[in-house]
């Protein structure tokens, strides 16, 4: 009883599926004054619920997770990690500053690579809002508390986002005779930062995708179909990344 309690509140007292309950009532309210209206409303209700639930969500996101697989050899001569956000104050235990769960995850695959072939690690990404932190200093520092080498970091710290990520990246790169990276991020934007590499002269890019957002096999369940915030959040990531995708030839 108290497990069915706690999934209806949590799927309709909470974002997104509370918008839901309240599109569907104004649905019923204005079904009894303009049909019309009523129609739309409810044609934007059905679309905006299958935007927030993983049967959708994750089918969608896979279809960019899955273009790239972890490599079964690593040829690369330097792990070049991308950042993905970050707080700016708050307190960690070797400083301030935290990653964002995109970030976190990146970071730990680059430290676990780090440990296992003992490449240098290129952090990049730099303060993309006066609110946040500056994303390869905070992964430098949470790095050296994970018994990573001073000496086998590099920071790129000024880079606001994926298009600066590679162009920045290949100038430190250059200078220090790196031409083999092993590129780390997230699954679902790997496929845009490989491109991204490759239009910045980085012709040689081994991906090593990180931070899945869905299995790779799907298992559908009736949960598929329960409203979720993560669902929801998914569909903006995959629709950013395809955005990205179409607009790379130009940026």
């Amino acid at each position: 009883m108290l497990y069915v309690l706690k999934v209806i509140y949590s799927t309709f007292l909470v974002p997104p599926g509370i918008f839901l309950v309240l599109l569907l009532a104004l649905v019923i309210r204005l079904f009894r004054r303009q049909r019309q209206g009523a129609s739309l409303l409810l044609s934007f209700t059905i679309i905006f619920y299958l935007c927030t639930i993983p049967a959708v969500a994750d089918p969608v996101i896979r279809s960019l997770e899955a273009r790239y697989s972890p490599p079964a050899a690593f040829n690369g001569d330097v792990i070049v990690l991308l950042g993905g956000g970050a707080t700016m104050d708050t307190p960690n235990i070797d400083g301030h500053g935290h990653l964002s769960g995109y970030a976190a995850n990146r970071l730990l695959t680059a430290a676990q690579l780090y440990h296992r072939y003992k490449l240098p690690i290129l952090t990049s990404g730099g303060k993309v809002l006066e609110t946040t932190g500056t994303e390869a200093e905070i992964s430098r520092t949470i790095l050296l508390g994970l018994d990573v080498p001073d000496d086998k970091i590099i920071v790129e710290n000024q880079s606001l986002n994926t298009t600066q990520n590679a162009e920045y990246s290949k100038k430190l790169l250059d200078s220090h005779g790196l031409s083999q990276p092993v590129l780390v991020t997230s699954a679902f934007h790997m496929p845009r930062a490989v491109l991204q590499f490759q239009k910045a002269g980085v012709t040689v890019v081994t991906p090593c995708p990180t931070d899945y957002q869905a299995n790779v096999h799907s298992l559908v369940s009736w949960f598929d179909f329960v409203p979720s915030s993560g669902a929801l959040t998914n569909i903006a990531l995959s629709t950013k990344e395809y955005l990205g995708l179409a607009a790379i030839k130009w940026y």
